[in-house]
């Protein structure tokens, strides 16, 4: 599997410049002012950038990937473990937020079960059965996985993204279901960008702020249980330390996602972390990922800022699934609409700024 992961972050280069010219060229010569759609823009030179040529959006698919936590186990969560298993099943009878975003912005949707407890799911068209393990261990000790569940973990995704890329998906967006899985989530941020887990700890699903001081102690704990792999500077090694096995595969599926010139757009706080990891591995990933919104968990403003990204919404939202990618797909289409189907200042007989 090492092998197999070498080949692929070796297949990962940055985007071709090139033709950036050519495309900031045919966005200012569109009937407005130069740059009066502000971020529009920017993704739609990015999806040019990314597509090498005029951007196409569609299909685009999401993926909502799902695993359990050992760290579970110290109280993080106000909810019980059980609760990913049946948001799973929950999604698959079309019943969350994310089915009626996926629907609404016509995004296909399919469901993967990466490490959840118990045994497999019954069998479903939108359902990926891909269990790495019945979930994690607890971090708070020592190792979350093995090095061989993490990159296991990071083959599925990359795994997704191929098999996207082969039904002609040009569009990807991440998501997310684990009880408890912004512990880990923070855990990584701690350990990859230096700051400190006080400052970043939230409340998740609803831990109410009394229990806050006792999550952080959590995370500090796992922390230096782990210091080993997290002073290695091994990017592997620190994610199959303090990730989860639904993180690492987010984190395959942007590799695989750049490795095919898909664009990427990711979630939230446990895809940002995932984001993350994925940068680390292979930095010229951040040229085909977008920073969907600004979450409502406390840390994340914290370390985008810290990875110098600028999120496109900011809407207050902390459910992960996707539900914020989804909503940033209608930015990516609005985008490609703009630069393909706007009139030229020549075509339109308007006259330009002198």
């Amino acid at each position: 599997m090492e092998t197999r992961l070498e080949e692929v972050l070796a297949s990962i280069s940055p985007v071709d410049r090139t033709p950036e010219a050519e495309g900031q060229a045919h966005l200012d010569n569109l009937t407005k002012p130069i740059g009066s759609l502000g971020r529009l823009e920017e993704l739609a030179l990015q999806l040019f950038l990314v597509q090498g040529g005029a951007p196409q959006p569609d299909p685009m698919r999401i993926y909502t990937i799902a695993g359990d936590h050992g760290v579970n186990e110290e109280g993080v969560s106000p909810y019980p473990q059980e609760v990913t298993r049946q948001m799973v099943l929950n999604f698959l009878n079309g019943g969350a937020g994310i089915n009626v975003l996926a629907q609404t912005v016509s995004a296909q949707l399919f469901v993967v079960d990466a490490g959840c407890c118990g045994g497999p799911f019954d069998e479903h068209p939108a359902l990926i059965r891909a269990k790495v393990a019945p979930g994690t261990a607890n971090l708070a000790n020592g190792p979350a996985m093995t090095r061989e569940q993490c990159i296991e973990a990071l083959l599925l995704g990359v795994s997704l993204a191929d098999r996207a890329h082969a039904d002609g998906v040009r569009v990807l967006a991440t998501g997310d279901m684990g009880i408890s899985n912004t512990t880990p989530s923070t855990a990584l941020y701690s350990a990859f960008l230096g700051l400190d887990p006080a400052a970043l700890t939230g409340p998740g699903a609803g831990l109410p702020a009394a229990s806050l001081p006792a999550k952080t102690a959590v995370i500090r704990r796992g922390l230096e249980a782990n210091k080993p792999a997290i002073d290695s500077g091994d990017p592997v090694s620190i994610l199959a330390a303090l990730g989860g096995l639904e993180i690492a595969a987010l984190a395959g599926l942007i590799l695989g996602g750049a490795k095919n010139r898909q664009l990427v757009c990711v979630d939230g706080f446990i895809s940002t972390a995932a984001y993350l990891s994925a940068w680390k591995i292979a930095p010229a990933v951040k040229d085909y990922c977008v920073i969907s919104h600004g979450s409502a968990e406390p840390g994340h403003a914290q370390a985008v800022k810290a990875m110098g990204l600028n999120p496109y919404l900011h809407l207050g939202f902390r459910l992960g699934e996707g539900t914020g990618s989804a909503c940033a797909l209608f930015l990516v289409r609005a985008a490609a609409n703009i630069y393909n189907n706007m009139a030229t200042f020549a075509s339109a007989g308007v006259s330009e700024s002198s």
